[in-house]
């Protein structure tokens, strides 16, 4: 089976009240734990990539570990962009094999927004890849994407239909309280993801798929432990991983998952290293870290996306 555009995976996940794991990699181990836990589920994925991680492990590694994970598996496996920052970047990737792409235009006014979207719609419709763009400004931190708190902004639903319809778009990132990076909310807040809006979206544009950036839920167990072998992290939460498998049910149907990754990946180094200081093998101390995003992935398949068996 060769990679697959979301196209078919969206619509099916939509009817069936479930969302896709969207994962960023960069490397290797990051792409064989992600595909080991969706191939003992039978989950379809998407594998998506950030311009940073593109600067850091090469477009053509990248895309060649991503087509290696579909012929390993048979699973139906997207390739994607996050958050491309301009049409070059986008048209590299699509040049390149990706069978998805993100234009970020969310950053400039509404109308350069819609240009530049439609832009890069026309150049993947005619190499047959599907567009994410994206409405409203997540606050937070995420490689090259940075937004503070003040210039942040939820979506508006009264924009989503003519966007959608003058871009021509195949899904829709929106804004309704996730949060980019691991430092989201200190405890004792209460985080919250305003349905009202995602609910005034779902009716202006039924059957259509939206996307949940920023959705890692910051597992506490994590923090602690990497604080715990030399780290200095501050305590944080995400949102309650029972809001988003709530928005998978409604019209979410692509769920951005890349802190977590990070975390769990980082909280197996550093303690393998604590226990093992004499051990300067990378297969000694990248093996449990690969586990450890098997099984972040997996509890998160199970609890949060619903797709296990929709492969």
């Amino acid at each position: 089976m060769p990679l697959v555009t979301t196209k078919e995976m969206f619509k099916a996940a939509y009817e069936g009240g479930y969302a896709i794991g969207a994962f960023n990699v960069n490397n290797m181990e990051i792409i064989q734990g992600i595909v080991q836990a969706a191939e003992k589920l039978q989950a379809p994925l998407i594998l998506q990539v950030s311009a940073g991680a593109r600067k850091y492990a090469n477009h053509t590694y990248l895309t060649k570990l991503v087509e290696a994970a579909v012929i390993e598996t048979g699973l139906p496996i997207a390739l994607h962009l996050d958050h491309g920052p301009d049409f070059e970047t986008c048209k590299s990737c699509i040049d390149g094999g990706f069978t998805s792409v993100m234009i970020d235009g969310s950053h400039h006014s509404y109308e350069d927004n819609v240009a530049l979207t439609k832009k890069v719609v026309e150049y993947a419709h005619a190499k047959g890849v599907t567009v994410e763009g994206e409405l409203g400004q997540l606050a937070g931190i995420e490689d090259d994407v940075n937004v503070s708190a003040e210039d942040a902004s939820y979506t508006n639903p009264e924009q989503v239909y003519d966007f959608v319809t003058r871009t021509g778009v195949d899904s829709l990132a929106i804004a309704i309280g996730t949060s980019h990076g691991a430092y989201k909310f200190k405890p004792g807040q209460n985080p919250e993801l305003r349905f009202d809006i995602l609910e005034e979206i779902e009716a202006k544009l039924p059957g259509f798929p939206i996307v949940l950036h920023g959705a890692s839920s910051v597992v506490p167990e994590f923090v602690k432990q990497i604080n715990e072998f030399g780290g200095d992290l501050p305590d944080a939460i995400g949102i309650p991983e029972e809001m988003l498998r709530k928005a998978a049910g409604m019209a979410v149907c692509k769920i951005n998952i890349d802190s977590d990754l990070r975390l769990a990946m980082t909280a197996a180094i550093r303690k393998h290293m604590a226990e093992n200081p004499s051990d300067f093998d990378p297969r000694q101390y990248l093996a449990p870290a690969r586990t450890a995003i098997e099984n972040m992935v997996a509890h998160k398949i199970e609890t949060v996306l619903g797709c296990a068996g929709k492969a």
